[in-house]
């Protein structure tokens, strides 16, 4: 059974862990303990390759709270041996007393090129997420060959089923789908409309019903980039029009399509002189000048997929997330610091539910 402690008073809402870039990952020890003093549900830790590793994040994460939730949101299945990978979320769920849960994602095809892994597919995903089950509940595996690998003999030393929750972090349809299917919890992604979090919560929810589960057993969390008008400027635009930015670079044409947006502005980004000569990541390397043209150039539309203006303001967004069907919100882009200010708003119009939210972001109840 899982160990999971007494609930934070805000268990519904969550945030990400060192949001973006840093040379300083102890700044995670701060960020948590500010978060379980002031109630927040979860941290979900990114992972990057430079100073944010999931396995350390984790276990000082799972240290400095008693009460916030901690998940990986997301690291990837092929990156670690299975056992190891398996290992890890062991020792974070009894680190943890049971308040873990190991998000895994799909990660970036030109990377795994690049670092001479195979890239992730659907059935490596399925496969995977099988065999770490089979692993927490003490089995032994043998002769294995499946998409995920050949192994031949795989085995935790535990004594114990574990019950650790699967989260997936989902954009595309398939990957909605395949989390509706197998995952515990999934994660949307920052910078999607109201229509678009509605539309794929109903995909997620579908997909776990024609796969003969509960669809309303799966915690969904929407991520929702959430800089009020107390951040000072210019970070508070580097936040927003930065990271968007960002997004752009990377995945434009799944986030737009996604979205529904004009796909010719994505264009017209891409084909514009200073994003062409710009090198680096925006969000991180941009000047106060380049932000001030990326503000220009980004529809005022595809902005306002985020939480800014007042902490009233802010508040409202945060329940039109859980008016498109979540189970819970991150609010992306901001410290436990920064959100404090608007928790007083968001007490007077949380929903019911709300109450009813658990410290472990993989599970509902």
């Amino acid at each position: 059974m899982p160990m999971e402690q007494a609930r934070p008073q805000h268990a519904e809402l969550g945030f990400y862990g060192l949001a973006g870039h840093t040379d300083s990952p102890r700044d995670l020890v701060d960020e948590v303990r500010t978060a379980d003093a002031l109630g927040l549900g979860s941290v979900f830790l990114s992972e990057r390759y430079s100073t944010k590793d999931a396995g350390v994040l984790t276990g000082a994460a799972a240290a400095s709270s008693e009460r916030v939730g901690v998940a990986t949101a997301a690291t990837n299945h092929n990156t670690r041996h299975l056992l190891v990978t398996a290992t890890m979320a062991v020792t974070a769920h009894r680190m943890s007393q049971g308040r873990f849960a190991l998000g895994l994602g799909r990660g970036f095809d030109v990377l795994f090129d690049l670092m001479n892994i195979p890239r992730i597919t659907s059935a490596q995903i399925v496969d995977a997420v099988e065999l770490l089950r089979r692993l927490w509940r003490g089995e032994s595996i043998v002769d294995h060959d499946g998409p995920a690998g050949r192994f031949p003999f795989l085995r935790l030393q535990i004594d114990a089923n574990e019950e650790i929750p699967i989260v997936l972090v989902a954009i595309g349809d398939a990957t909605l789908r395949l989390a509706g299917q197998i995952a515990d919890g999934v994660v949307l992604h920052t910078f999607l409309t109201d229509d678009t979090v509605a539309r794929q919560v109903r995909v997620i929810r579908d997909a776990a019903l024609r796969a003969g589960r509960d669809p309303g057993a799966i915690r969904i969390w929407s991520v929702l980039a959430t800089v009020g008008d107390w951040v000072p400027e210019p970070d508070r635009t580097r936040r927003i029009v930065g990271r968007l930015a960002t997004y752009l670079q990377g995945y434009g044409d799944l986030l737009v399509r996604t979205n529904g947006w004009d796909r010719q502005r994505l264009a017209d980004f891409r084909a514009d002189e200073r994003v062409q000569a710009f090198r680096g990541a925006f969000d991180a390397d941009a000047t106060p000048d380049d932000i001030a043209h990326l503000t220009a150039l980004l529809p005022a539309e595809w902005t306002s997929a985020a939480a800014t203006g007042s902490t009233a303001h802010c508040a409202r967004r945060i329940l039109d997330q859980f008016d498109a069907g979540v189970d819970s919100v991150i609010l992306h882009g901001a410290t436990p610091a920064e959100i404090a200010p608007l928790l007083p708003a968001w007490s007077t119009l949380a929903p019911e539910r709300c109450a009813r939210a658990v410290a472990n972001p993989g599970r509902l109840r």
